[in-house]
């Protein structure tokens, strides 16, 4: 038996004042939506033997619900997690992806599905593109939730977008600035941080 416990009254005032100054730029409804429409379009690409790859961390809340998605659209992908970084703790990218933690399973003679957070430089979705590819994959498919489309400093086309994102510093959906902010269930932007 599960046993409730009371949050001090603070909490709730804090949570609200911590987040009043995020401006919504796409709410939960309308994100939901746009994950059954992706879902959609990723069965309509007719995927093979697929597994879906979560590149961690920002975008492991969008991974998770497009992969229930899929699911209720009839696929049943294999599910992995890779971990790279071109960022670490900085907000502009060094221009040299890490591999910071690898997939375990073999992609040979498979569809892979890439899924991340935001598509802006390309650096990250091309080395890990070509690093699948290298392993034998039969396709790579990348599905971003935002992409940033005059951020790129490296050719790389997504095959599935969530929503064309204006020239914000993005956070919520998973998505955080200073590790703040991943719980929220919108996706929206702090003003003053804008990029």
């Amino acid at each position: 038996m599960s046993q409730k416990t009371d949050a001090p009254a603070t909490d709730a005032p804090i949570a609200a004042t911590a987040t009043s100054h995020i401006q919504v730029l796409f709410d939960a409804e309308t994100i939901a939506t746009r994950n059954r429409e992706l879902a959609a379009e990723i069965v309509a690409a007719r995927p093979e033997k697929l597994v879906a790859i979560a590149v961690l961390k920002g975008s492991f809340v969008f991974a998770a619900d497009l992969i229930r998605a899929m699911h209720e659209a009839g696929l049943a992908p294999e599910v992995e997690f890779i971990s790279l970084s071109s960022y670490r703790d900085s907000r502009v990218s060094s221009g040299k992806v890490t591999v910071l933690r690898d997939i375990d399973s073999d992609v040979r003679g498979r569809d892979v599905l890439l899924i991340d957070d935001i598509l802006e430089s390309g650096r990250t979705l091309a080395f890990a593109k070509d690093l699948l590819a290298a392993r034998g994959a039969r396709r790579v498919l990348v599905c971003v939730l935002l992409e940033k489309p005059h951020k790129r400093a490296v050719q790389v086309d997504p095959d599935f977008v969530g929503f064309t994102c204006p020239d914000y510093f993005v956070v919520g959906y998973g998505m955080d600035v200073s590790h703040a902010f991943r719980q929220l269930p919108f996706i929206g932007y702090i003003p003053e941080q804008e990029t």
